[in-house]
């Protein structure tokens, strides 16, 4: 898909008007390469130079943040949170599990004055359970602001977006990457105000996108924590199986046997087989439980907490649960079918050894389509997975101590 294909653009009159205002935070159809400032960083920071008061938040926000345990921004934190603060827009690319929704969190918090019965911050991710996740998170870092009140809408909800003036994409891939889903992220930008701060953030940013989120940009500021073949999981243990379709089940279930893990997520190409194999798990007498587009909503929502609340240890997913989902607690990841893609297998494997933890991901190779993938991932990513050991791995190297 090129970067001009089927992009619902403005109007010729819209963009004389921005064209007319550079001052103000307008939107540009084509912002220039030369104004743009591109940051890229290594892989890993093995110190932090850097704490959270150094960036200035309220003090509401800093207790907030110590109540969490948290101590030292992540490299993208770092990276983004003063450019983020000074209300230009943005466009992150960082690796999964390191902290991308905080960095939009603590800074539109940081400038938000609430009004009653206004929106002032617009986030908008492609799944229901991401938004209720991103809706806690924004519920843990304004415990002490009482006046922040962060809703979720979906479907027929109505909601007056004239007074937004941060509007945030997350997953922004995944939103504007197909045209149905971009054309619905181009209305509701529409309808709010032309001068708005506009962040973008993904584990994954092809060049063919990259244009697409400048569209709604005014001359953004770039952040690429980590080239685009270096998106690995520091502390992620990562290896394959080579085995018959036939024979996944029994080998599912000497893993979960076998393997010592807090909480595990399994990976299934299809509605169907989620069900189906959840049920296998089930009478197995695994603490089982699965989420896929093909319960309802409500459902959905509720199995989702139950999993969180580590009431179960095993869920079985479709991609709906495969990107930005956060459950601190799983440690392993098994890709029971492996997925069509590579960008996609990273947000798979980044559900575990979120944040620089530990952690272990396997995928099951059955087939010559899931060796071509395979070999897709590792030339995405310049890295070999090796096959699982036979004689199993040390717990102490994915379980963290």
């Amino acid at each position: 898909m090129s970067a001009e294909e089927d992009l619902i653009d403005y109007s010729d009159e819209e963009l004389a008007t921005n064209e007319a205002t550079t001052a103000t935070n307008g939107k540009k159809a084509d912002a220039a390469a030369s104004g743009n400032s591109v940051d890229k960083k290594g892989s890993y920071v093995g110190i932090h130079a850097t704490g959270f008061r150094d960036f200035l938040l309220k003090p509401e926000l800093l207790r907030a943040i110590a109540d969490c345990g948290f101590e030292h921004p992540s490299e993208v934190q770092q990276t983004c949170i003063p450019q983020a603060l000074l209300g230009g827009d943005i466009i992150c690319q960082a690796k999964s599990g390191l902290g991308k929704t905080a960095v939009f969190v603590l800074t539109t918090l940081q400038q938000v004055e609430p009004v009653a019965g206004e929106c002032s911050v617009l986030v908008m991710c492609h799944t229901r359970e991401l938004a209720f996740q991103i809706r806690n998170e924004y519920n843990r870092f304004s415990k002490y602001m009482p006046d922040i009140k962060t809703g979720v809408f979906y479907g027929d909800k109505y909601l007056r977006l004239t007074s937004v003036r941060i509007f945030v994409l997350d997953e922004c891939d995944k939103m504007l990457d197909a045209i149905d889903m971009r054309r619905d992220v181009q209305d509701i930008f529409r309808a709010t105000p032309q001068q708005k701060q506009v962040m973008m953030f993904s584990a994954t940013l092809s060049d063919e996108v990259k244009p697409i989120c400048k569209k709604f940009m005014q001359n953004p500021t770039e952040h690429y924590v980590d080239e685009d073949t270096k998106l690995t999981l520091h502390g992620l243990q990562q290896y394959y199986i080579k085995l018959e379709e036939r024979e996944k089940n029994r080998k599912l279930n000497e893993l979960l046997d076998e393997l010592q893990f807090n909480q595990v997520i399994i990976f299934v190409k299809s509605t169907i087989r989620a069900t189906e194999l959840d049920k296998l798990l089930r009478e197995c007498n695994f603490p089982s439980i699965s989420v896929h587009s093909g319960v309802s909503q409500e459902e959905r929502i509720k199995r989702y907490k139950e999993f969180k609340e580590f009431n179960k240890r095993i869920c079985v997913a479709t991609d709906v649960f495969g990107r930005g989902i956060d459950i601190e607690r799983i440690n392993l990841a098994i890709n029971y079918d492996l997925p069509a893609d590579a960008d996609s297998y990273l947000h798979r494997v980044g559900r575990a050894g979120r944040f620089g933890t530990k952690g272990l991901a396997i995928s099951f190779v059955s087939t010559d389509a899931d060796q071509e993938v395979l070999k897709a991932i590792e030339k995405r990513f310049e890295v070999a997975l090796p096959e699982f050991p036979k004689d199993g791995i040390d717990a102490s190297t994915y379980m963290a101590s």
